[in-house]
């Protein structure tokens, strides 16, 4: 293992993206999980690290998290990555498809030399080993004086190939609600995928991405040719002192174009009763999955059916706790709960073998999770959607939605378009025709 790393507090605020711009976005491995442009709270996290070997290596850290906190925050060294959708529904016991690409589905980086930015003080600071943060601090100081480059416009449009035509993913639904019909799920989440090959800069679209569709969840990982740009707007997992939540998203609703109308689309999503049904199934789940790794008794349901708004969309969000036994693992903790009930249905397995024989193809990093897990034990871990998986012939996104026996085809249809919109754009991209 890797020295631990040193914090040094910086005496000047610097905007993350020109830290990224001026120190790490020309080397092979970095990483910057984003708590938004211009964020008046929150944590963002940008550095740099060599990638494992072996990215089963996170599976035996223990959960636990720091039992004070600290001013640096949370995360100060570990593990920053992902975990794509396949391995853990085969480790679940489901079926799964071969990914057939060159993005590894499981990747993480070794964090050597980081800046933790606590948006609501607005205070930064350096980690790095201890012979080596005065000059990685001084680095990061002097990166102030970086000017940042003008924000390219998307490319010039480029054609993209969709998993299934819209009429297809209309009759997927249908057989969707047969499976409900016959006793065999009760939700499921449908996904399907949108094609680019072309050249990509990952930067540049991760920078259109947050620009367009910010949320406190952002990412942009980069290893060798891959790498993931995430808006995301779940948190999948977080642990802390001991703690788990999970955050399921279930319901959505695009933004108005005026106030009256976002609000209107606002509490249509709060009353609607095929959300809210969605919604409470998922955290059910979500309570079922925790219970495997927390003392009895200590599974609660924080928060049901909240509204949170975001540039795009409407989101229908709850919160699920539990206070974790004594020897959980990373690894035992991601068996219990990963995939992510929200983007698999219920019950999981049934959910997952169904949707196999559907959705006609992998899913790969997309419905997955991505984020930080730390030497301490102590991890944030959000859902991979409304994201884009770059690698070396093109990208792809992923998008989906809930589906249970009061679904409206179209209406499912059109939420998929709303999903996709924003990361298909930042690529230059547009919508096939239907969706």
């Amino acid at each position: 293992m890797s020295h631990p790393l040193v914090a040094e507090p910086l005496d000047v605020w610097i905007d993350p993206e020109t830290l990224y711009l001026a120190l790490f976005a020309t080397l092979e491995h970095s990483f910057w999980l984003d708590a938004g442009p211009d964020a008046t709270t929150g944590w963002s996290w940008i550095g740099t690290g060599d990638r494992a070997d072996d990215p089963a290596v996170v599976r035996d850290v223990a959960c636990a998290g720091a039992g004070a906190s600290s001013p640096e925050g949370r995360f100060g060294g570990g593990w920053v990555g992902w975990l794509g959708y396949e391995p853990g529904a085969a480790r679940a016991g489901a079926p799964t498809a071969d990914p057939g690409d060159d993005v590894p589905s499981d990747l993480w980086l070794r964090a050597e030399r980081l800046v933790a930015f606590d948006h609501t003080a607005r205070k930064a600071y350096a980690f790095a080993c201890g012979e080596e943060v005065a000059d990685f601090a001084r680095s990061v100081r002097a990166a102030v004086r970086h000017p940042v480059p003008p924000l390219h416009a998307a490319p010039a449009p480029v054609s993209v190939l969709a998993r299934h035509e819209p009429d297809q993913y209309e009759a997927l639904i249908e057989r969707c609600r047969d499976a409900i019909r016959e006793g065999d799920a009760y939700q499921l989440c449908l996904t399907t995928r949108f094609a680019v090959e072309a050249s990509v800069d990952p930067l540049e679209s991760y920078r259109r991405l947050r620009s367009r569709t910010p949320a406190h969840h952002g990412g942009l990982i980069r290893s060798g040719s891959v790498a993931l740009l995430s808006a995301s707007p779940e948190l999948f997992l977080e642990v802390g002192d001991g703690i788990v939540r999970t955050h399921p998203i279930k319901g959505t609703r695009p933004r108005g174009t005026d106030g009256a109308t976002d609000a209107a689309l606002a509490a249509e999503l709060a009353a609607s009763e095929k959300e809210r049904a969605e919604n409470v199934m998922i955290v059910d789940l979500m309570r079922n999955d925790l219970s495997r790794v927390c003392l009895d008794g200590t599974v609660a349901v924080e928060r049901l059916f909240a509204i949170e708004s975001y540039p795009a969309v409407h989101q229908l969000v709850s919160t699920v706790s539990g206070t974790l036994e004594d020897d959980v693992t990373v690894g035992r903790l991601l068996d219990a709960a990963f995939p992510a009930g929200s983007m698999t249905g219920a019950p999981k397995l049934s959910a997952m073998t169904i949707l196999h024989d559907l959705e006609g193809g992998p899913r790969g990093v997309f419905s997955g999770c991505f984020g930080w897990i730390g030497d301490d034990g102590a991890l944030d871990l959000a859902m991979i959607i409304r994201s884009i998986v770059v690698h070396s012939h093109g990208a792809y996104v992923g998008a989906g939605g809930g589906i249970t026996w009061r679904s409206d085809a179209a209406a499912e249809v059109a939420e998929v378009g709303v999903k996709a919109r924003g990361p298909l754009g930042a690529l230059g991209a547009t919508l096939p025709p239907g969706w």
